[in-house]
């Protein structure tokens, strides 16, 4: 699995922590967010929330790790977008249900709020842990499996009727708002290198 790690402003001291914890999984990951080194941009969940949208629907990445201060705004600001489907994951035990039931390609994580000085990083550690697994999708409890795999599928087609393309999307958003998100350094690069697409036209047209 391909996996981006999306970190804004506020939590970008936070990015190590979650890069480690993802270390030793398998899994290729591409710290794609706030690096907390000197003179990057500064990026709220507003440019995060797009820049996931825009990896996921490229399908430059298979899944997203993001997240903000309390996790609740990143997790508002992508579930704007097409294709979307993230969880707000607070423990090892919220990240596994999410795993079985939800199975979506984005999860927002509380980064400051209840972080604390001790066990924070550990958190991270064991959703991340519990939330990539190899039961992906499968549904918990067993009995309710049928169930859930069809309300995914269903959430899917109603994702696809009750937003625009983010083609169309891209043309009619704020502008600035683009513009900080696809010059975040690194950026354009990874997306140059993502399949080839109508999506991926618009996008490296907007250079």
């Amino acid at each position: 699995m391909k996996i981006a790690v999306i970190t804004e402003g506020s939590t970008k001291h936070h990015n190590a922590d979650v890069m480690k914890a993802l270390e030793g999984m398998g899994h290729e990951v591409v710290n794609l967010g706030m690096k907390n080194v000197d003179g990057e941009p500064d990026l709220t969940y507003m440019e995060t929330g797009l820049m996931t949208a825009i990896a996921l629907n490229l399908k430059a990445v298979d899944f997203v790790v993001g997240g903000c201060g309390t996790g609740q705004g990143y997790m508002n600001a992508v579930l704007q977008y097409p294709g979307v489907f993230c969880g707000l994951i607070m423990d090892p035990v919220e990240a596994f249900l999410y795993s079985q039931v939800n199975a979506g390609n984005c999860i927002s994580l509380q980064l400051n709020k209840g972080y604390g000085g001790i066990g924070g990083d550990l958190n991270v550690k064991y959703i991340l842990e519990k939330l990539f697994n190899d039961t992906y999708g499968q549904g918990y409890p067993a009995a309710r499996k049928a169930v859930q795999v069809d309300a995914r599928k269903r959430l899917e087609t109603l994702s696809q009727q009750s937003h625009r393309p983010m083609t169309e999307i891209l043309k009619t958003i704020d502008p600035q708002l683009i513009r900080r998100t696809l010059d975040f350094p690194g950026v354009r690069e990874f997306f140059a290198a993502a399949p080839e697409s109508e999506l991926k036209d618009v996008v490296m047209s907007l250079y």
